[in-house]
């Protein structure tokens, strides 16, 4: 019989990866959670499969209704959990503090006694950030998991709660839970509030002559070390398959290091528009950054024998490529 997973936040970018990546490299039926209202664009190319219940299957809850989670565990019956759903976008939890810290670290809480209650032996992934880690000093790069959380946004203290919350099930309930702080990590489907798919959004409508040739920047000095999303969901996969260790935590992330700077450079250098200005935008700043996002990730790497295969040429062209597409298609987009 065929394993069951349960994807929360299937519809997000990482969500409709991981569905693509165990549709094609698996035989699992895939559960994935979504709200009534989330958009189904990202998984748009696997709707027809829905329709016939072809190893995918949808189910509606919400992370802040405890009732709604205890409903999709039960329909589901997972033997693997990906749990991705979040309010995960940094900048937004300046200006809704609250609902971020609600729907994930209560969000988290409730998924997690749900399972408890109705599927505990499945094995659970417990998506955190490297955001956790927040402001490190230089001599303490790069960064690996006993350095100490200093979170510089309302959504870092958020996966500092998501992240204590999944070790403690494990230690508490000897529940197989594991958590992860996945540094940057990008590519086609990327929201557009993050800074490199917002370039690139803002480049695809400058070329197409929807905006003036000026891209719009927040801080450009943060240095970060860039993966692919689909190198993301490989070792998110082999995290569950691999000798999954109850209450692991593990730091996972790419080879290769550039500015906010050098990857707009990069994008830019990608464009047929070869007169882009940059400006900063004072309202994509945020109040406190973390600037030095490099890793160590040796500790996971040993553990799946996982590394990273996707050039970071390929992922930021990848990411033109889709807003390239998706401006084309007619639609109106906001410039943010």
């Amino acid at each position: 019989m065929a394993k069951r997973a349960l994807i929360t936040g299937i519809t997000g970018m990482v969500g409709s990866h991981l569905l693509d990546f165990l549709l094609e490299h698996t035989d699992w039926e895939i559960w994935g959670m979504l709200r009534w209202r989330s958009p189904l664009d990202n998984i748009s190319a696997h709707l027809d499969r829905i329709n016939r219940g072809d190893r995918v299957k949808l189910v509606y809850a919400d992370l802040r209704d405890t009732m709604s989670l205890q409903n999709a565990v039960t329909a589901a019956k997972p033997d693997y959990v990906f749990h991705l759903a979040a309010q995960s976008y940094p900048q937004t939890s300046f200006t809704a503090p609250l609902d971020t810290l609600d729907t994930n670290v209560q969000g988290t809480e409730r998924l997690l006694g749900a399972l408890r209650a109705h599927a505990k032996d499945a094995v659970i992934h417990v998506c955190a950030s490297s955001e956790v880690f927040g402001r490190v000093p230089k001599e303490k790069l790069p960064i690996d998991e006993e350095c100490t959380f200093h979170p510089a946004s309302p959504y870092a203290i958020s996966k500092v709660g998501t992240d204590l919350i999944g070790r403690y099930y494990a230690e508490a309930y000897g529940m197989t839970v594991m958590t992860t702080r996945m540094f940057t990590h990008t590519g086609p489907r990327r929201g557009d509030v993050f800074a490199e798919s917002t370039f690139a959004k803002q480049i695809a409508m400058i070329e197409q002559n929807k905006l003036p040739p000026k891209v719009k920047v927040g801080n450009l000095d943060s240095l970060r070390t860039w993966a692919d999303v689909r190198d993301a969901v490989r070792a998110y996969y082999m995290l569950v398959t691999v000798n999954p260790t109850p209450g692991a935590y593990y730091n996972i992330g790419g080879d290769f290091t550039l500015s906010v700077r050098g990857m707009l450079e990069t994008l830019i250098s990608y464009s047929t528009c070869k007169d882009i200005e940059v400006e900063i935008d004072p309202e994509r700043l945020r109040p406190i950054d973390a600037d030095l996002q490099v890793p160590d990730t040796r500790k996971f790497r040993a553990h799946t024998g996982w590394a990273p295969e996707i050039p970071f040429e390929t992922t930021m062209r990848d990411l033109l490529q889709y807003w390239r597409e998706r401006i084309d298609s007619k639609q109106s987009f906001l410039s943010r």
